[in-house]
């Protein structure tokens, strides 16, 4: 299996994607994003990418999340909106138009369990019209027969699909999609693209962003970025860019320098051993001044 993998992208390519706001711009035309995270196990997941969301631009950022983590949530900043996530109806979870674009994010902090997350996941793949990124515990749920074939479904449909799995959850996601045994970096994540009609961002050291047409690497990453919640920032992150209307795999590229440095900065300032997670979405400015040479 020979292919090319792309170099990462320069500054000034990803610059050009960074999403100024227009003069009279507000906020639903700055993008709005349905994050549906939160498990009771793990609510600082839906924090996390929810804050990295309002940094990363979005013009507004709604949380559904389990009751009992609620207070959390609307305790990580004011300017959250929240509601439990029995009351997500992925069919009216954003108000899709050229001047109010939109996008979902789902399975931050889910526990990967099927009675209540299982129904959660399945009915967004189906039924929500715009861009959807799967991460975390909706991984392993996507992982499935089920999974595949509203994945299909979606591509079919047009509708743009971002899976962000780490090494374990990709190999999940390949045994289910029943790829060759044994693929890892950017053969895997362009495998999986080709599964499930999905861009695949496959973070490590060094991420691969893939889709159907290609694969290219971003290795702007800092080891203080190996810590737990890391990736719910990128989520939230890569969440908000699609919302604001970029295309999927150019959200994907911009999402992935702008967390790694986001990281960078942090470590600056803390050292790599004191970096978490929490630091990052305050590191954002310092990360897009980075990549607009501002």
């Amino acid at each position: 299996m020979t292919f090319t993998v792309a170099p990462p992208r320069t500054d000034a390519a990803l610059a050009a994607l960074l999403p100024w706001p227009a003069p009279d711009a507000h906020k639903y035309s700055r993008g709005r994003l349905a994050l549906v995270a939160g498990s009771p196990a793990y609510p600082g997941a839906a924090c996390l990418a929810a804050t990295a969301s309002q940094r990363a631009g979005a013009g507004y950022t709604e949380v559904f999340c389990a009751g009992k983590s609620l207070l959390a949530v609307r305790a990580a900043s004011p300017s959250l909106v929240a509601q439990d996530w029995r009351h997500w109806q992925p069919s009216r979870g954003a108000a899709l138009s050229p001047d109010r674009p939109g996008a979902c994010v789902i399975g931050c902090g889910f526990a990967g369990e099927g009675k209540t997350e299982g129904p959660l996941v399945m009915e967004t793949l189906h039924a929500f019209a715009g861009p959807l990124l799967v991460d975390g515990g909706a991984l392993t749920l996507l992982a499935s027969a089920t999974g595949l074939r509203l994945a299909a479904e979606r591509a079919c449909a047009g509708l743009p699909l971002v899976l962000t799995p780490h090494g374990g959850e990709a190999v999940r996601l390949a045994r289910a999609a029943q790829l060759e045994e044994g693929l890892t970096g950017a053969a895997l994540a362009r495998e999986l693209a080709r599964a499930f009609g999905a861009v695949v961002a496959l973070k490590g050291p060094c991420t691969y962003i893939a889709d159907g047409a290609g694969v290219e690497a971003m290795d702007r990453g800092t080891a203080a970025l190996a810590k737990a919640g890391t990736g719910d920032v990128l989520a939230g992150i890569i969440g908000a860019l699609l919302a604001q209307g970029i295309g999927a795999r150019d959200s994907a590229a911009l999402g992935c320098a702008l967390h790694a440095e986001a990281g960078r900065a942090a470590e600056e300032a803390r050292t790599a051993i004191c970096v978490v997670a929490e630091d990052l979405p305050s590191y954002l400015p310092a990360a897009v001044r980075a990549i607009a040479g501002r």
